[in-house]
């Protein structure tokens, strides 16, 4: 299926959002992921169940500031 990841459109076998995690190889230590624009719960990342052209964007929270 169609999916567009970060503003990237690609192919995917992935069902779920930690499928998609496997698939591209991506740690899920410190993420957050929404779906659509809404954020999805770590805890559900297993049976959230992705569809075609669903905008998929993972963010890693990095340390910093001045």
């Amino acid at each position: 299926m169609q999916l567009i990841i970060n503003g990237e459109t690609k192919e995917s076998n992935a069902k779920t959002i930690k499928d998609l995690l496997d698939e591209l190889g991506i740690e899920s230590k410190v993420m957050a992921a929404a779906v659509n624009m809404n954020v999805v719960k770590q805890a559900l990342w297993e049976s959230y169940t992705l569809v075609e052209n669903d905008k998929v964007e993972f963010l890693q929270f990095v340390g910093g500031g001045a």
